[in-house]
C-alpha cells in the first residue's frame, strides 16, 4: 500500500504538472506534507501560494481544512499574495474500494485550483 507521504508526493506531482502547464514560475516549493504553502508561484507579476492535499477514495479531495487555509491566506497578505487550495483524489483503477499500491493503475480527482477567497 502507498503510504500518506507517497500520496502527497503524487499529489504534489499532479499540481506542479499543472502549474507549471498554466505558466507558473515557481519560487520555493515544499514537499514535506502538513508545511504550508507547498507552492510560492508567481504569474504575471503576481504571487501565488498553493496548498496541496492528497488523499484517496472515499474521501473528497475537494474538503479542505478552513483553520489552516485561512491562516495561510493571512501569511499571503502580507506578501500581496493570492491563496488557492489543491485536492487531488486517487483511486485503484480496478476497484475503487481496493487499496493503492505501487504497482497497480490508478485514476485521479483533480479539479485544478481552488482560489480561497
Amino acid at each position: 500500500m502507498l503510504t500518506e507521504k507517497e500520496i502527497h508526493q503524487l499529489a504534489m506531482n499532479v499540481v506542479g504538472e499543472a502549474l507549471e502547464a498554466a505558466g507558473f514560475e515557481f519560487l520555493a516549493v515544499n514537499s514535506k506534507p502538513k508545511k504550508d504553502p507547498q507552492f510560492v508561484c508567481l504569474k504575471d507579476k503576481k504571487l501565488h501560494f498553493v496548498v496541496v492535499k492528497g488523499c484517496c477514495y472515499p474521501q473528497n479531495p475537494k474538503i479542505y481544512d478552513a483553520v489552516l487555509l485561512q491562516k495561510v491566506k493571512n501569511h499571503a497578505s502580507n506578501y500581496n499574495a493570492r491563496t488557492y487550495f489543491a485536492g487531488v483524489g486517487f483511486a485503484h483503477a480496478d476497484d475503487y474500494t481496493l487499496p493503492l499500491d505501487k504497482k497497480a493503475p490508478y485514476v485521479i480527482n483533480y479539479d485544478g485550483l481552488q482560489e480561497i477567497n
